[in-house]
């Protein structure tokens, strides 16, 4: 025994790593390594800090710090939507349905929702794929937005739109080598896209979108990346994001019925993420793939696969935290699909809280109902200020020397190009210039934006993604700040 203790005493202190910490930088997961999230990324952590600071009384250029990274529009002042919230409240304390203050359409609603819950609580587990009465709801929404049949068994509610969108490259991501899976996605695109590729350990497959002509996603540029793409992997899967983010673009029906009949050419499995699908601004206007994938014939609707995700987190509902979402298969192989149900109860559900407001935002208050004219008026105030603060945001980037901003069609973000005088390019070792400005916008304006190298974009050209959600007379403040910072910054670096 004594002699057992003196041999681990000796490990010690000849620091054998068989003492040391069992997980350890160099030997963990090395696809969770190459992992990057730029949306809450090194600025974002520095923008927490400044705030701190500001809280104990540190002496700043500034007096708040305006996050304007990421697409949270409650915390950038936007209200929920009442009968949203009405009927949340009255699922989470049943009680209130004896209050005369709640009216009597939002009472109806949660008791149909307590109805479909274990115990007639919220906070009971639901069946994985989701409660059914919300699945069929979801059903009658799409059929209503597409007039074209939805099966409530092809409907998988989920934590977000994120949680479906990783739940589905799971099941595409397989083979080894030049046989391993490659993922079309857009450049730019959401990180979350490049962050999952890297943890599943599949092939990330750029294709570029058209910076001159607003973003437009062309045929050819697919066909040049799938043809190079095959050289080293297999490409199996065509992401879509539309309306875009961080571009802002909204795609034409003549565009999606090209990038479907390319997904049967070249037989890729087709993923649609359509969560700002009621932001539309201007006189663009909202092409689902799955409607325009059925008006195209059987031909396509009975042979195109197609995952289509959307969620409460954005449009004009804003409820990020509730993590609400949805994904509708068409076209899945059976045996996949029982995969598919299969991998969804290991997680066992999607918050239930969430499955409630996904039911109201499928399911509004109708015309009938006593609160439709708040709604009503609360949802068109919302997307009516969008688009007035779409508007603004390009045409004062516009007017900014240096600053190339195209129209915001749609979604809730800006993703302007900036132009870097050349002595720039080389300020801090291993540190792209976007970033650069952006972290110097940051400690000297208090203005927290994403640079556009966290979301891909060509070589040599430069960017930042702002979103549009502040309230407007604060936008304006931040597109002032952003534009004197802009040509404060580009005089330093061009003496």
């Amino acid at each position: 025994s004594q002699s057992a203790t003196d041999n681990m005493s000796q490990h010690v202190v000849n620091g054998d790593s068989s003492c040391g910490k069992v997980l350890t930088l160099d030997n963990m997961n090395p696809n969770v390594k190459r992992v990057e999230y730029a949306v809450r990324g090194p600025i974002v952590l520095r923008a927490m800090q400044l705030e701190k600071e500001l809280k104990e009384g540190a002496k700043k250029p500034f007096n708040e710090v305006i996050r304007a990274n990421i697409g949270d529009a409650q915390a950038m002042g936007q209200k929920p939507i009442t009968f949203f919230r009405q009927v949340m409240a009255l699922c989470s304390y049943p009680e209130l349905l004896e209050d005369d203050k709640f009216p009597d359409d939002a009472k109806q609603r949660a008791r149909r929702i307590l109805k479909a819950c274990g115990g007639s609580s919220i906070g009971a587990y639901s069946a994985s794929q989701g409660i059914e009465c919300i699945r069929q709801d979801v059903s009658r929404y799409i059929e209503k937005r597409d007039g074209f049949a939805s099966n409530p068994d092809n409907i998988y509610l989920s934590t977000g739109a994120s949680d479906a969108i990783v739940t589905i490259l799971k099941l595409l991501v397989a083979g080894e080598g030049s046989n391993r899976t490659g993922v079309l996605i857009s450049i730019p695109q959401y990180p979350l896209y490049s962050a999952t590729l890297a943890d599943l350990g599949a092939v990330q497959v750029n294709y570029y979108l058209n910076e001159d002509s607003c973003w437009s996603l062309d045929i050819p540029e697919l066909k040049r990346a799938v043809t190079e793409a095959r050289q080293h992997c297999n490409p199996r899967v065509l992401c879509i994001i539309n309306p875009g983010n961080p571009t802002g673009q909204v795609q034409s029906k003549e565009c999606i019925k090209n990038v479907i009949r390319f997904a049967k050419e070249e037989r890729l499995f087709l993923m649609a993420d359509e969560v700002y699908q009621d932001n539309v601004y201007r006189d663009n206007e909202f092409h689902s793939f799955k409607k325009v994938l059925f008006e195209m014939g059987s031909e396509f609707s009975s042979t195109v696969e197609l995952a289509s995700f959307h969620s409460t987190s954005k449009c004009y509902m804003g409820e990020c935290g509730f993590r609400g979402g949805y994904v509708e298969v068409i076209n899945l192989d059976p045996g996949v699909k029982a995969q598919l149900t299969k991998l969804v109860s290991v997680r066992l559900c999607a918050p239930v809280p969430g499955q409630a407001l996904l039911d109201l935002v499928v399911n509004p208050p109708q015309p009938d109902e006593p609160s439709h004219a708040t709604f009503m008026k609360e949802r068109t105030t919302v997307l009516a200020n969008l688009a007035e603060k779409a508007k603004l945001t390009e045409e004062i980037f516009n007017t900014v020397p240096g600053i190339k901003c195209n129209p915001v069609q749609g979604a809730m973000y800006t993703f302007p190009q900036i132009k870097l005088p050349q002595k720039c390019h080389s300020t801090e070792a291993g540190q792209e210039p976007d970033m650069y400005y952006c972290m110097r916008l940051l400690e000297e304006e208090g203005i927290c934006l994403v640079p556009g190298s966290g979301f891909g974009q060509r070589k040599g050209t430069f960017h930042f993604r702002m979103t549009i959600l502040p309230p407007t007379e604060k936008l304006k403040i931040v597109l002032k700040k952003i534009s004197d910072f802009h040509v404060r910054f580009t005089k330093e670096f061009s003496e």
